[in-house]
């Protein structure tokens, strides 16, 4: 992954710093171990996490630097 300080949220217009992965997958298309991340501001985590969990998506949030 890129330098912290690097990382900006997920977030559509958002340029705030990375704080959290969402990681996640979609079933219907990835297996079971592959994962995906979106990126979260303190800000935008919420919904961010909201909108991946109700999609039944959402496996795992960490922070940013985390392996």
């Amino acid at each position: 992954m890129n330098d912290a300080a690097d990382l900006v949220c997920s977030a559509k217009g958002c340029r705030e710093q990375a704080e959290w992965q969402l990681r996640w997958n979609n079933p219907k298309l990835h297996t079971e171990d592959r994962r995906k991340t979106w990126l979260a501001c303190a800000d935008h985590r919420a919904h961010l996490e909201s909108f991946l969990d109700a999609r039944s998506f959402l496996r795992e949030v960490v922070p940013v630097g985390a392996p």
